[in-house]
C-alpha cells in the first residue's frame, strides 16, 4: 500500500496555504512534516484524511480520495489536536468502543504499549492531560489502520511517553505500516525522510479559488 499525492494545493477563507505539493509514502516509512506555526501542517494533514478541501490527487493503494471517500478513510488513523475521548466513561470503556467500531487492532497492545492497566477503571475526565493524550493515541493501535496522521501527537507527552510513542511508531511502520507526523520536536525516528512547508511560499488569492466558495467541493 502507497500514497501517492500530486499537486496538493490548500486555500483557507480565500488565501493560498500552500501549492504543489507532490509526494510519496511508502510501506514502513515515516515521514515528518515540518514548519513554522501557520505554515499548513494541519491543514495538510487534514487535506489526507478527506477533511479539508484541496485541489490535487490523493491516491491510497490505488483508490483516488475524491472517488471513494470512505474506502481510503477506512485505512487512515488520524490524530489531531483533540484526544477525541469520552469523558463519561472510563479509559476501559473508551477503548473498547474504539476496538469495536474499527474491528481492527488488539486491546491488550494498546493497554501495554500505552501503560494504560493502572488507569484502566479511571473515569475520562478525571485523567490528566497527558494520561488522556496517552488514551487518544491508544486509539490508532486498537484501529488497526495502515496510515498514520499525526498532527503534534507528543503534546502533554512527558519525555519518557515521548520516547515510549516513538517506538510504537517503529512497531507500526516495521508491520508495514505508514506514518506522517507533524512535529517540531525530534522523536529520534532514524533520520525518517522530512517535507517542509515553506510559508514564504503563501499568497493571497481572490476567493473563487477556495473550494469552499466557488463549490467545487461536495
Amino acid at each position: 500500500m502507497t500514497l501517492n499525492v500530486s499537486n496538493l494545493t490548500c486555500y483557507r477563507a480565500g488565501r493560498l496555504i500552500f501549492s504543489d505539493q507532490n509526494f510519496t509514502i511508502d510501506p514502513g516509512e515515516t515521514v515528518m512534516l515540518r514548519g513554522p506555526n501557520g505554515s499548513g501542517k494541519s491543514t495538510l494533514l487534514r487535506a489526507l484524511a478527506g477533511m479539508q478541501p484541496f485541489e490535487g490527487d490523493v491516491i491510497l493503494n490505488g483508490v483516488t480520495l475524491a472517488d471513494d471517500l470512505d474506502g481510503v478513510q477506512e485505512q487512515i488513523a488520524y490524530a489531531g489536536h483533540l484526544d477525541a475521548i469520552k469523558p463519561q466513561l472510563t479509559v476501559g470503556e473508551n477503548l473498547t468502543f474504539w476496538a469495536q467500531l474499527f474491528e481492527g487492532g488488539s486491546i491488550s497492545d494498546a493497554i501495554e504499549q500505552f501503560a494504560l492497566e493502572e488507569i484502566w477503571d479511571r473515569p475520562a475526565h478525571a485523567c490528566s492531560a497527558g494520561q488522556k493524550r496517552r488514551l487518544g493515541l491508544a486509539r490508532l493501535v486498537v484501529s488497526g489502520r495502515v496510515l498514520w496522521l499525526l498532527d503534534e501527537p507528543t503534546v502533554s507527552l512527558d519525555t519518557e511517553t515521548t520516547a515510549r510513542f516513538a517506538q510504537i511508531i517503529k512497531t507500526h511502520c516495521a508491520g508495514g505500516g505508514m506514518a506522517m507526523i507533524a512535529t517540531h520536536i525530534d522523536l529520534g525516528l532514524d533520520t525518517p525522510r522530512e517535507i517542509v512547508l515553506d510559508p514564504s511560499a503563501m499568497r493571497k488569492s481572490t476567493p473563487s479559488r477556495d473550494p469552499f466558495l466557488s463549490g467545487d467541493w461536495e
